[in-house]
């Protein structure tokens, strides 16, 4: 523990659990005051328990996909804590998925409403706080290696993480000037429930590494990220995948 996010106060979505979990407990770890968002009341109760931030994490309940959702989790950040300097855009699905002619529109609009449509919208309202404050800020927008190779029979999911990793590179752009910096993690099978049981075996074997990651990895990249350790990196993409992108 480095305390080297003490004074800035994050949002982070999607931290009932996984990866999102993780980062919420490595930022408040490093003396970060943190929201936690989700859509469940109940896991946020045991994410909040676990996180043991005490008067320094909250949680709101949030569904990614619903604008006003978002303006009421920054107010409520303001509220707690008093500004924003860091968002992490964590919350995503991995399905409904197929190959293209096997998705049904509904399901290609569900998946991008949350992995997509979720980081567009949180982005926007980090932004619109980050102007106003005056004093920049950091955002750490999770992908996926999917986001940067074709995965078959994953052609909703891959899209919606290349798109994030464009709008990533888009949003760094726009926000230099303004002192606000904007990166992607692109994980690769990280160690979570979310990883199918069927597959699991299979995978782990044909990684480089010999196995998955851990969801800590994502954590201490995304720390690193939104720390003032990285001011001058911003458009970057980051890879942990234990070697997957090289087969």
């Amino acid at each position: 523990m480095t305390n080297s996010l003490t004074g800035k106060v994050a949002i982070v979505s999607g931290a009932n659990s996984g990866i999102g979990l993780s980062i919420a407990k490595k930022l408040v770890a490093e003396g970060a005051q943190v929201v936690l968002t989700g859509r469940r009341k109940e896991a946020g109760v045991t994410a909040l328990a676990e996180v043991d931030g005490g008067d320094n994490a909250i949680y709101v309940i949030q569904d990614v996909a619903i604008e006003a959702d978002w303006k009421h989790v920054v107010e409520e950040t303001i509220t707690k804590f008093g500004k924003l300097d860091i968002l992490v855009n964590n919350a995503g699905i991995g399905g409904p998925n197929g190959y293209i002619d096997q998705i049904s529109l509904a399901d290609w609009r569900q998946l991008m409403s949350i992995n997509l449509d979720g980081n567009f919208l949180g982005a926007k309202y980090a932004f619109t706080q980050f102007k106003k404050q005056g004093t920049g800020g950091a955002i750490v927008n999770v992908s996926s290696v999917g986001g940067l190779k074709p995965i078959p029979g994953a052609a909703a999911y891959s899209s919606s993480k290349g798109g994030t990793l464009m709008l990533t590179k888009e949003l760094a752009l726009e926000g230099a000037s303004f002192g606000i910096r904007v990166n992607s993690v692109h994980p690769g099978w990280i160690n979570t429930p979310i990883v199918p049981d069927a597959i699991r075996a299979t995978e782990k074997q044909q990684q480089p590494s010999g196995h998955f990651g851990e969801p800590d990895d994502i954590a201490n990249i995304t720390s690193f990220l939104v720390s003032d350790d990285a001011k001058n990196i911003t458009g970057a993409q980051f890879v942990s995948d234990g070697g997957n992108l090289l087969i």
